[in-house]
């Protein structure tokens, strides 16, 4: 049984910084794609960051987190983290990491297979 678990939201204000945590059990999250999402009220699910946990983890960010966000891994924790710095207002949402990449493009929900149940972050 495959379980995504997200940790670490909260509320944090403007400026400052949050770490989300992605644990996976009965999943490994090395040798896979894994990513970080959010979804606020009345808007799509947007992808955020992704990284490559095998060989050297290239990461990609969307243009809305770079320079602020930082996606990691932790391979002997089966974890994937990430750093949010100088949070925003805009910021707020709902936060879910996902694993399972069925190839395609990293920020398109659709070509996940697991996720979490999200963490809610919220900024002011």
């Amino acid at each position: 049984h495959v379980q995504l678990v997200e940790s670490g939201g909260g509320s944090a204000q403007a400026g400052g910084s949050l770490r989300l945590s992605c644990t996976a059990s009965g999943f490994t999250l090395s040798r896979n794609s894994v990513a970080w999402f959010r979804q606020a009220p009345g808007k799509e699910r947007e992808g955020l960051a992704n990284i490559y946990t095998d060989g050297n983890s290239p990461t990609y960010y969307a243009g809305s987190v770079k320079g602020r966000f930082i996606i990691s891994q932790d391979n002997a924790k089966n974890t994937v983290d990430l750093q949010m710095n100088d949070l925003k207002p805009e910021d707020t949402a709902m936060y879910y990491c996902a694993a399972g990449f069925y190839g395609g493009s990293w920020f398109a929900p659709l070509n996940f297979e697991y996720w979490g149940q999200g963490t809610q972050v919220t900024v002011s």
